[in-house]
């Protein structure tokens, strides 16, 4: 195995705003490809094929003819459209579009952010009409980069991508033209709709010029072929920035009840797609940054776990990161970050273990709504992500739940999904059943929490998520 890797800018230009360099993100992904072959040695005819993997929903938006975007990439976290979710949840409800997409109207989705670059970047909409730009995630912007660019790149996204858009049927794995007309999207920048394992062509880049592009998912629909929850009722939980879990739920789609999304869990070839509940949480790890970046409490994130060591329990602190709003299951874009609980006792270790605490809790009220819409209970959690190397964290987890949680032995699953996704199609792999074989565990945490304890923390960390609610009000 080889691998690189190369951080790019966080570009914040308001409150609220989260933004990419589209064009930084292709210069390092480039730069990466050749970095991971040169550090093997390896030539293009070494490999197989090549699998993308991306963070979804982050929009962008470039000119057919020199690959320019037209504005910065949004990011999945950026709150710009709140205003627009009001107005089309106020005439029909923000679950007008659930039974088309599965998914409420809310900020994280692509559909209005494509919305507002056509509205409010100068001249784009003409261009737009006139066939003249292409709209992608960032899965798209890649393979079209990779493939050629201006000179003949193609421009596709697959069903698991296609369906964070909030443009997408989920029952014709198409774009809907009626949502499409009424967020006034013009169908010819969208790019063709396909598996999320198939050729879709050959790589002009040089390091690995000629390799066939052949997988393309989601990162946590990745993870989740990497974890192999290929059987209904198996879930993962990736602990990143955010943190989203996804259960499948095989050949049927699921719409929730319980503020979960529905989504395309991934789609091999010709086969039938198969579907998941998707718990959203905006906050994870992006909260222990912010302890280190805005707050200087830790130099780096690995010493949260020392300085949450230092204290036994979190000193009735509960910390609820409800910087953009609140995701899954409340779907609150007027909610607002929130410490509760306290006192003079309290110190920076307590603040420590609320801040880790809050990743548990917040995956505690996702199980829970999993197992009320599906009617299946977890029997295991797999875990991946960089949080989960924080063994203070995954045992809360464990306890909180009163479920063992467990780590793969390969912790980077969504390349991994991504990897056999383009294997399958190539045939370098037979089948998930060969896949599922390859999965064995690392670690395991197992409850040792009492259900007293356990009850009274999680009705206290509710109680905080409530003092959250209707922050910000409207002008």
């Amino acid at each position: 195995m080889s691998s690189a890797q190369r951080e790019h800018e966080q570009i914040y230009p308001k409150a609220g705003w989260v933004e990419h360099d589209p064009e930084e993100i292709w210069r390092r992904t480039a730069d990466v490809i050749q970095e991971a072959m040169e550090a093997r040695g390896l030539r293009p005819e070494d490999l197989a094929a090549i699998g993308i993997t991306n963070q979804r929903e982050t929009t962008v938006v470039w000119h057919r003819k020199s690959g320019k975007p037209v504005y910065n990439a949004i990011v999945w976290q950026d709150t710009r459209v709140a205003h627009a979710v009001a107005e089309f949840a106020a005439r029909g409800g923000q679950d007008r579009y659930r039974a088309q997409t599965g998914l409420p109207l809310a900020t994280y989705f692509s559909g209005l952010k494509i919305r507002w670059i056509l509205e409010e970047v100068a001249g784009v909409r003409a261009q737009a009409e006139a066939g003249d730009l292409l709209f992608g995630n960032i899965d798209t912007f890649l393979i079209w980069n990779i493939t050629g660019g201006p000179r003949g790149g193609v421009h596709v996204t697959d069903v698991t991508n296609a369906s964070r858009t909030q443009l997408m049927n989920l029952n014709t794995l198409q774009w809907d033209h009626g949502i499409l007309q009424d967020f006034g999207i013009p169908l010819q920048m969208l790019p063709k709709i396909v598996s999320s394992s198939e050729v879709y062509g050959s790589a002009t880049l040089a390091a690995v010029e000629g390799v066939v592009i052949a997988g393309d998912l989601g990162d946590q629909q990745a993870a989740l072929v990497g974890q192999t929850c290929f059987q209904p009722g198996e879930a993962k939980n990736t602990y990143g920035t955010g943190c989203f879990m996804l259960m499948n739920t095989g050949e049927k789609a699921v719409l929730s009840k319980f503020g979960l999304l529905t989504t395309v869990a991934y789609k091999f070839g010709a086969k039938p797609a198969c579907y998941a509940l998707e718990g959203s949480i905006a906050i994870s790890g992006a909260l222990v940054q912010w302890l280190r970046d805005n707050f200087g409490l830790i130099e780096k994130s690995d010493d949260i776990e020392a300085l949450a060591r230092t204290v036994t329990d979190n000193g009735g602190v509960y910390f609820v990161p409800a910087f953009s709003g609140l995701y899954a299951p409340y779907w609150k874009d007027d909610a607002r970050g929130v410490i509760a609980g306290l006192t003079r006792y309290v110190n920076k270790g307590h603040i420590a273990r609320a801040v880790l605490e809050a990743t548990a809790f917040q995956v505690r009220e996702v199980v829970d709504a999993m197992a009320n819409d599906s009617g299946i209970t977890l029997d295991i959690l797999r875990s991946d992500g960089g949080m989960v190397v924080n063994d203070l964290l995954m045992q809360f987890q464990s306890d909180i739940l009163a479920k063992p949680v467990v780590r793969p032995v390969v912790k980077e699953t969504t390349a991994l999904g991504a990897a056999y996704a383009a294997g399958l199609a190539v045939g370098f792999f037979k089948d998930t059943d060969e896949l599922a074989a390859n999965w064995s565990v690392d670690h395991q945490w197992k409850p040792t929490m009492d259900e007293a304890s356990r009850e009274r923390l999680y009705h206290f960390w509710k109680k905080a998520v409530t003092r959250s609610f209707d922050w910000v009000e409207s002008p």
